[in-house]
């Protein structure tokens, strides 16, 4: 009930605003053919009734702590506002999508029988500048969605902007933004433009994977397995997670996801991550170092498991390497869910083979070749970001497969039926609304550290 008092406290005010905005504003067309006063942002809004002072550097419903996450933040308040008071709004959503036709997974904004929130239109979708008319440019698109199904989207997005300049938002529809990393990709943020991603959604489902990485290798599953199949009764002594300690490379929404269901299990939570402030208080976490070798090396040589959950960036790739495996507990096992060329995949075998390593459960690799179904789009390189069939698969030569401490998923632990689905349904019911109220976006991306 509290939760919706604090709803109807923010129609109330939105509504008084906008009657005052309509004494003074002019009335600006919106693509439904409705007029609505075209109002001045008076204050942020926020959709917590928490008090600031009762707040905490890591708790989500922080105003500066401004990320999604599907099972812990609020659905739907901005898209509430929008329906329950449309004269709210602050400025209308012409939309441009930057991603194949038929990517189904864009139906939410796509589908012309899904309803966009009121004041909001999609005007064109395609795969580069070409697709797009010279005409929209009189439109003053305002809004770019962008989807890994768009071929070449870190040469087309540069062209896309310069085309229509009056672009201020790039939304990405998946979590990693490495798909678009170019030359120009620093300077989207610096010119002004916000970009935002898909992230929080996938973290719950990547976070199941690492407790089952963690149990299968505790466990001893390959043994069970292999005993089953030869109809064998040899009981042996198993281990347990409680008292474990979990370090986690990157401790972003996915780190944390992570962390939370580690610690439901009774192990210790070290992490790795850029600031680590914004983790001093986090009751989940019992030690957070900052970035850099010797933080990396610290972590490895205290955890019986490491989660590798960090993005690709220019920063981090082959971040994992040869000296840290070296400084890796005994008996540790390695899981990576996050992207593979942060690891340095020939010392990870090595440590594997040696011995150093128990084990890992890998969702990533270095290289995913990809087949000739991608039409040649992709080739031979470090992920393939197209939508299916475009499926990536690790290379048959790949010493890893012969590797019986190593449990191989084929890039798809956070693949359920309807993850990409989500992720737009995110942008069209989350943080549209909130542009169109001029609130803040959720989920912003700092262009020039890729994430």
């Amino acid at each position: 009930m509290a939760a919706r008092s604090s709803v109807h406290r923010l129609l109330r005010d939105a509504s008084r605003r906008g009657l005052a905005g309509s004494a003074r504003g002019a009335p600006s067309a919106l693509s439904s053919g409705a007029f609505v006063p075209a109002l001045q942002l008076q204050s942020a809004r926020c959709y917590s009734h928490t008090p600031a002072a009762l707040k905490k550097a890591w708790d989500p419903s922080l105003d500066e702590y401004k990320y999604w996450n599907r099972e812990t933040s609020k659905h739907g308040e901005a898209s509430y506002v929008l329906d329950m008071s449309p004269e709210s709004i602050q400025k209308e959503a012409r939309i441009l999508c930057l991603a194949a036709a038929d990517d189904v997974a864009n139906s939410p904004l796509t589908d012309p029988g899904n309803k966009l929130p009121f004041g909001s239109k999609l005007l064109h979708t395609g795969i580069e500048p070409s697709d797009f008319p010279d005409a929209l440019a009189d439109e003053s698109p305002n809004v770019l969605f962008v989807s890994p199904s768009c071929p070449h989207a870190r040469l087309q997005l540069p062209l896309i902007l310069h085309k229509f300049p009056s672009i201020e938002w790039i939304h990405v529809r998946s979590a990693g933004i490495d798909f678009l990393e170019s030359e120009e990709l620093p300077g989207v943020t610096k010119k002004g433009l916000v970009m935002t991603n898909a992230k929080g959604q996938f973290s719950s489902s990547l976070a199941e994977y690492a407790m089952m990485a963690c149990s299968y290798f505790a466990k001893d599953i390959p043994r069970l397995l292999a005993q089953k199949g030869a109809k064998v009764w040899h009981d042996f002594d198993i281990e347990e997670l409680r008292g474990k300690t979990m370090g986690i490379v990157g401790y972003g929404d996915i780190g944390r996801a992570t962390a939370k269901l580690a610690s439901t299990y009774g192990m210790k939570v070290v992490a790795l991550r850029r600031n680590p402030s914004k983790s001093e208080h986090d009751p989940i976490c019992d030690e957070v170092f900052g970035t850099g070798k010797l933080s990396l090396q610290k972590l490895m040589s205290i955890s019986d498991y490491v989660v590798c959950s960090a993005p690709s960036t220019v920063e981090t790739r082959g971040m994992v390497n040869a000296d840290a495996f070296k400084a890796a507990k005994n008996n540790q096992v390695f899981i990576n869910l996050g992207r593979g060329p942060v690891i340095d995949e020939e010392a990870l075998v090595e440590s594997l083979s040696s011995g150093r390593l128990r084990g890992a459960a890998l969702d990533v690799f270095s290289i995913e070749p990809v087949s000739l179904d991608c039409a040649g789009i992709c080739a031979r390189i470090v992920v393939c970001h197209c939508s299916p069939p475009f499926a990536a698969k690790l290379p048959s030569d790949n010493p890893l497969w012969e590797m019986e401490n190593v449990l191989i998923s084929p890039h798809n632990m956070d693949k359920t039926a309807t993850f990409m689905h989500e992720a737009t349904e995110f942008f069209v019911q989350e943080n549209l609304p909130r542009f169109m109220l001029g609130d803040t976006l959720l989920n912003p991306v700092d262009g020039s550290l890729g994430y």
